[in-house]
């Protein structure tokens, strides 16, 4: 034990502690190199981690036969890499890769709090959606009347006199806004029911990731750019001690082994810096707050614009509504909704339209009427033009909401898709940092000059 103290003392005494060794321009170059090298990798490292960020959009790659089975029985954390679980080797950018993963967390840490459906419904004012219906359903209804005529009684339809026919088509008219009323006043009421926001989302970030991308860079840029420069900083100033234990201890594997610390670490800070503290804290001193945080109020509007007008539209709805998993149930309850509102179209003569068409006759056009009206009713719900007009109402309360949020949702709304896959950001930060320790033990050798 004594002796290997000694050993110890005596390898330590010789240790270079004042840099007296460097006693040559090359030796001081080498020496002082070392913290701006580690300042261009950490910039590189900051500026490469955005692009495996985001990009590419899709995946890319080559598929491999028995990759999916074997990625499977491997830890959780290579099951994450974009693609494995796949059976594909390559590379997809993180975000768009997570982007059904960002929908259901966008919906439960944010679009949930935002507003129930009920309430996006009434922000587009539903009067005004029922006005736009008649407004493009008026037109259409005497080739509506005359289609669903033919089709239901076709021989009724063809003996019955033209002022007879015209009448029909003037009775139909004037009761469209009392039926489109019952339609738009029907979707209101079940709305909550028919329409899953959840799925919604998911399905609309999984069919477009670049819409993903959008929201990261749109709403964070500011912050994205502060981290790419900072990388350099954090890596100046981690490069001026590993610079000192480099020429002190003068072992060829120092600087690729701090390369990975320095690395991993300069990710981390970054990563910290953008979203960390979530309620402003003072470190000796120092006021801290999560960058993005600082900006909550702006970045609230960046998001608001981009769900109104991309995500949460009419036009989405319309679609959800007619074609989502529910479409059959919005259908069948209009349908059903409808038929009072017809038998009140035809008003005193209903009775005599049964007794002379028989009842089977009148239902068959009842049934028609209704099918066509639900038809042509939600066509202005996908009236893009339109639903750029009502997405106005959307955005403001979006905003709203989005300033009200809690920090720590609003955080969560943007990082928890991401936060378990930040590990292979701080990975490619290491190795990146050990090939930059060999590149530069290459250049200048050992130590940074002699002992």
């Amino acid at each position: 034990m004594g002796a290997t103290f000694e050993q110890i003392e005596h390898y330590l005494g010789d240790v270079d502690w004042t840099l007296s060794n460097l006693d040559s321009a090359r030796d001081w170059i080498a020496f002082a190199s070392i913290p701006l090298f580690t300042g261009v990798v950490g910039w590189l490292i900051n500026w490469s981690g955005l692009i495996m960020l985001f990009y590419p959009i899709h995946f890319h790659g080559a598929r491999i036969k028995g990759m999916a089975e074997l990625a499977r029985v491997l830890p959780r954390k290579i099951q994450e890499v974009p693609g494995f679980l796949q059976g594909g080797l390559g590379w997809q950018g993180i975000v768009p890769a997570r982007a059904a993963k960002m929908g259901s967390i966008a919906v439960d840490k944010a679009i949930a709090k935002l507003g129930t459906p009920a309430e996006f419904y009434q922000q587009l004012e539903p009067e005004k959606i029922g006005e736009h219906i008649v407004t493009m359903f008026a037109p259409e209804i005497p080739a509506l009347v005359d289609d669903v005529m033919r089709q239901a009684s076709p021989s009724t339809w063809r003996d019955l006199p033209e002022p007879a026919k015209r009448a029909v088509v003037a009775r139909v008219q004037a009761q469209l806004p009392a039926v489109v009323h019952t339609i738009t006043q029907e979707i209101g009421e079940h709305i909550d029911q028919l329409l899953d926001p959840k799925i919604m989302v998911i399905e609309h970030f999984r069919a477009n990731p670049e819409l993903v991308v959008k929201v990261f860079k749109d709403i964070g840029q500011k912050e994205l750019n502060t981290m790419v420069n900072i990388g350099f900083v954090f890596g100046f100033l981690f490069g001026i001690p590993v610079a000192f234990l480099d020429h002190w201890f003068h072992q060829w594997w120092l600087l690729p082994v701090l390369g990975i610390g320095v690395g991993w670490a300069t990710n981390l800070l970054g990563m910290w810096l953008i979203f960390e503290p979530v309620e402003p804290t003072r470190y000796f001193g120092i006021r801290f707050h999560g960058l993005f945080l600082r900006r909550q109020n702006e970045a609230a509007e960046v998001y608001a614009r981009i769900i109104a007008d991309d995500v949460i539209t009419l036009e989405r709805i319309g679609d959800f509504l007619v074609d989502g998993p529910r479409g059959d149930r919005t259908r069948a309850m209009l349908i059903a909704a409808l038929g009072p509102a017809i038998d009140r179209a035809a008003g005193l003569g209903r009775g005599a339209a049964r007794v002379a068409l028989g009842a089977r006759s009148y239902d068959a056009i009842k049934s028609g009427f209704a099918l066509e009206a639900v038809d042509r009713t939600l066509m202005p719900f996908r009236d893009e033009a339109f639903s750029r007009q009502q997405s106005g109402k959307i955005r403001t309360l979006i905003a709203q909401r989005t300033k009200e949020l809690a920090p720590r949702d609003f955080v969560e709304m943007m990082r928890s898709a991401i936060k378990e896959d930040e590990w292979m950001l701080y990975a490619h930060g290491a190795i990146m940092g050990v090939v930059g320790g060999f590149i530069h033990l290459s250049i200048f050798g050992v130590g940074g000059g002699g002992r």
